[in-house]
């Protein structure tokens, strides 16, 4: 069985980030026709085609894009493994962004193993509004966002770390009242769940007025469990307290999915932010 080339990897894991070849080369110090060639070599070896390439720039095809997980995860692997073997432990500071609802149970649990594994990264973490994190990242105020998406869709080169189903919770045995106003929890106006939740409501003539507004996942988890209303939530949401509604015995209607992704890389990026960045999809991939 033949083995796929690490340094070849490498250059693909930055030309995708990077959206270009040249882009992609020039970040591992290589010249367009040796990037070039690498990735010829690459798909040889893959026995696909891996890149699309056009006028603006490059995009993975399906097969590319399979690859492009196992590259993350076999590169953040090879970089530990290198670090360990010469006693160099991954030192710096980076700004990361998180959207309140990704694994809202999990986070804390997941910056503890970094933090742990890794003393020396010295992590600013900012929660908030998925639209917030993506302003703060485009504007530079974030080396590394994680956002969700409300349509299940994955942003142009992002990078797509899960996608799971949305359901309506309340407190174990709590259905809705017939004859009157479904009780909404929510956060704050511009929610991309909100919005999505009132949508479809209105689009399905389902009475409803909001009766609790928190200020994040965990303020909405805890009105929830508290008895004071239903709320649209991500699988992972669910939590101690909690349970899902029943559709059928409920009578509300059904609701799509959500896509968590983190946002793509940017040229001239720190070799710490790409480091963490490929630790973490290798951890939430």
């Amino acid at each position: 069985m033949q083995a796929f080339d690490i340094d070849q990897l490498r250059t693909f894991v930055h030309v995708v980030n990077a959206g270009s070849v040249t882009a992609g080369a020039g970040e591992v110090f290589l010249s367009q026709s040796a990037a070039s060639e690498q990735l010829k070599k690459l798909e040889d070896r893959a026995g696909k085609l891996l890149l699309v390439r056009s006028k603006s720039g490059v995009q993975p095809t399906a097969a590319g894009k399979l690859l492009l997980e196992h590259a993350l995860r076999l590169l953040a692997m090879s970089d530990e493994a290198w670090r360990d073997l010469h006693e160099a432990p991954l030192e710096g500071e980076l700004r990361l962004g998180i959207t309140d609802y990704f694994r809202p149970s999990e986070v804390t649990g997941l910056l503890a193993r970094l933090a742990q594994q890794h003393p020396g990264v010295r992590l600013y973490v900012t929660m908030g509004k998925s639209r917030v994190v993506e302003e703060e990242h485009s504007a530079g105020l974030l080396d590394i966002a994680i956002t969700m998406r409300a349509d299940g869709r994955t942003s142009a080169r992002a990078h797509l770390l899960r996608t799971e189903p949305l359901r309506w919770m309340a407190a174990p045995g709590r259905l809705p009242t017939r004859g009157q106003a479904l009780p909404l929890v929510t956060l704050t106006e511009g929610c991309s769940l909100r919005v999505l939740a009132e949508k479809t409501l209105v689009h399905r003539g389902v009475a409803f007025t909001v009766v609790h507004v928190a200020s994040g996942v965990r303020g909405m988890q805890s009105a929830l469990a508290a008895g004071l209303g239903f709320a649209c939530l991500n699988e992972s949401a669910l939590c101690e307290g909690l349970e899902v509604v029943s559709a059928r015995a409920s009578r509300l209607p059904a609701l799509g999915a959500v896509s968590f992704q983190m946002l793509p890389a940017r040229r001239g990026d720190a070799p710490i932010v790409r480091e963490v960045r490929e630790l973490l999809i290798a951890q939430l991939g």
